[in-house]
Order: structure tokens, then sequence, then C-alpha cells
């Protein structure tokens, strides 16, 4: 049976589970054609992490071929404002145009600019911890994983919490990254292209608003700067936004929800935080493919991949690899000492804002054994359909 066979990123059993499948496939080989998506699966540690750094491929292609050049088809034109919006963000950019507005944005999230947010963000984690415990419970997504990273993300980008707005941040969120799910349908592109216009007029507005009353947030500090053209802050803002809390939201539901079914709540000692939530980001990562465009051809455990392919690294798979993690590599360990994940990627698109996921995911941790050392599933859990970005609808518990 061909290994490819098994993956079926569409199969809520497969969305539940895809890890005897990323077996079979790390088994099968190195490099699989998979015919629904029309991309080569790469499922191996090692080549993930090299394919990552490599610079023969990228996240566009735009930057050095015309869509029919690569052979490919261009966008459709009723999608356009969704692509603007994304085309322009750090995310998708390569070469000149990423290198020059990373450059301008990182100093936001170096580690020692972060540290100076953690007792904002301590303390924000421990009110939504009290709050779900005065109620006895409720849904930990929506009353502490959602609220604590869109509001601190809010907060550097100096949206203020008055903003009506500020409400529809994680549904615009939602619904622009349902783009990044495998062969989107209409409707989901429609959601898309609403979002991305709403999320844009709100912005334009509050651009206004920064230049004639500029504060100590990130917005202003873009407006600031020379070298950025509007449509580039824009863009920089929502990725800033969705990719500033999306990993996190979706590590702290799955992560609570993993130590439960493996009855390791109790094993969660505060001196060995941020090495379980390394593990965390590990074991069942958040973002479970990232895909990239093949510029120059390339060759992959023996198998030719010619320019105009896309790949997709299976990082899900990359972080169960035995070659990277031992026999242990299934098995939840809390105390892994060697965990070279790539949950944040790796080279030049290395995730931005992983010191800041970090912080905040040992804060909500913290504050959660701290605070509700009982807790416990009040019900299952009924994951979203998605499978590249992997999560919950909600986690109901009791404390």
């Amino acid at each position: 049976m061909d290994a490819a066979a098994a993956f079926d990123p569409w199969s809520p059993e497969f969305v539940a589970d895809p890890y005897p499948a990323y077996a079979a496939l790390r088994e099968a080989g190195r490099a699989h054609w998979y015919g629904p998506t029309r991309q080569w699966l790469v499922p191996h540690h090692a080549d993930v992490s090299a394919l990552l750094r490599d610079r023969r491929l990228g996240r566009t292609y735009t930057h050095r071929f015309g869509h029919e050049e690569f052979g490919r088809t261009p966008p459709d034109p009723a999608h356009e404002p969704f692509h603007t919006l994304n085309d322009h963000g750090l995310l998708d950019l390569e070469g000149a145009d990423h290198a020059r507005i990373r450059r301008l944005v990182s100093t936001a999230f170096t580690p020692r600019t972060v540290e100076r947010l953690a007792p904002t963000v301590r303390e924000l984690a421990a009110g939504l911890v009290d709050g779900l415990v005065a109620a006895g419970g409720g849904d930990l997504q929506a009353a502490i994983a959602e609220p604590l990273p869109v509001a601190v993300i809010a907060a550097m980008l100096g949206i203020p919490p008055r903003d009506e707005e500020r409400a529809m941040l994680r549904p615009w969120s939602a619904a622009i990254c349902g783009m990044f799910e495998l062969n989107p349908s209409e409707e989901t592109a429609r959601r898309a292209v609403r979002a991305s216009v709403e999320f844009s007029a709100y912005l334009r507005e509050l651009f206004a608003r920064r230049r004639t009353d500029p504060g100590d947030d990130l917005v202003s500090a873009l407006l600031a700067v020379d070298g950025l053209t509007e449509q580039e802050r824009i863009s920089t803002c929502v990725l800033l936004l969705n990719a500033g809390h999306e990993a996190t939201v979706n590590t702290t539901v799955g992560g609570v929800w993993t130590l439960l079914r493996h009855d390791a709540w109790t094993g969660l000692a505060p001196a060995g935080l941020p090495v379980a939530v390394e593990e965390l980001l590990r074991h069942d990562t958040p973002l479970q493919m990232f895909e990239r465009w093949v510029l120059d051809d390339i060759e992959v455990g023996g198998v030719e991949i010619p320019r105009g392919s896309e790949v997709a690294l299976l990082f899900g798979s990359a972080n169960r690899d035995p070659a990277a993690f031992g026999p242990t590599a299934d098995v939840l360990d809390l105390a892994r000492a060697d965990n070279p994940h790539v949950t944040f990627g790796a080279g030049v698109h290395y995730c931005l804002g992983a010191p800041l996921a970090r912080l905040e995911l040992g804060a909500v941790f913290a504050a959660l054994r701290e605070r509700a050392p009982g807790l416990r599933l009040a019900a299952e859990p009924v994951r979203r359909p998605g499978y590249v970005i992997r999560g919950f609808e909600s986690l109901p518990v009791e404390v």
C-alpha cells in the first residue's frame, strides 16, 4: 500500500491522530508525492530542518518568476484582497523585502524586549485563571487560551481595549487563517476576503489616529520609520496578530489536554516549566505543516523534485522522528533535555514571536498549576476540522 494513502488531512480521524500515518511515511521514504494537493510530503526531521534553511526553496516564487513561467495558475481575482494582504506580510516575502521588514520589526520581539512584558503577561494570566476558578470551570479555550495572547499582541500593537474591533481580532484571524488549510473551499475564501477587507479598513483608521496621537506601541513605531509602504504596514500588523496568538492558543489548549489525558498534570513542576513547554510544543505540534515552493531543482532521498513543485514539510512528523528524538519520540517526556523540535521553523523564516510565545505559555501553565491544581476534563473536547493549524473548538474543564 502507498504510504501516502494514509495521509488524509480531511479525515477527522487522521486530524485527531496523524502520528501513525507519519510513522508509515517515514518508514517508506523521504519524499512522497501526494496527488490530492499536488505536493511532495517530507516527513523526516533532518530533511525538514535542512529544507527550512535551503534558499532554493521559498515561501513565494513571485520575486523570481511570473505565475505562468513557474507553471502555476494566477490567483482568482475575486480573492485579491486576501492575497494582497497575505503577499505583503513578512511570512510570505523573500529576499530583500523580507530582510528589510524583518529588520524593522525584529527589535519588538527580542528576548530582552519580550522579557520586559513578563510581569504584565503573568498578571494577565493569573487574572484569567482566577476567573475560571471562581466560575468552577468552563471552556479553558474561551476563558484563558484565547484572551491572553490576543490581549498581549493587541496591546503591543496599540489596539485600544475599548475598540469594538478588538473583539473581532480573533474571528478575523480565524477567517484569514482558513486559507492556509489544504485546498480551501470557495466559502472559506469568501470569509477570508471579507475579513481581509474589514481588518485592513480598521488598521487604516487606527493608523490615522496614531499619526495624530502616537503612542508607545508597535503601530506608532511602524508609522515612524521609513522604508515601509502602507500595505506593508497593514500586512505586518495582521501577520503579527495572527501568528502572535494562533500557536499559543492551540499549544495552551492542546497542552492541557495532553497533560490531562496522560495523567501528567501533577507532574508539571514549576521549576521544570521551560523544559516542559518545549516538550508540549514538540509532542503535539500546533502547526502540522509548512509549505515551500521549489525555486530551483532539488533532490530529497534520491527523489528529484523539480522547480515549480511545492513541498509540504511535515512538522508534526519531524517532531516525532526517532532519528532525532530517539526511541521515546512518541512518548510525552516533560523532562526531555535534548529537544531540537522544529515547531518554530528554522532559517530566515524562523518564528519572530517565539520568545513571546514561550513567555505566554510559561505564564499560563504556571498560573494554572498554582491556582487550579485539581484541573480535570469536564467532557471530551471537539477538534476543529483544520489540519495545518490544528486545534480544538473548546476544552471543557472543572477545577
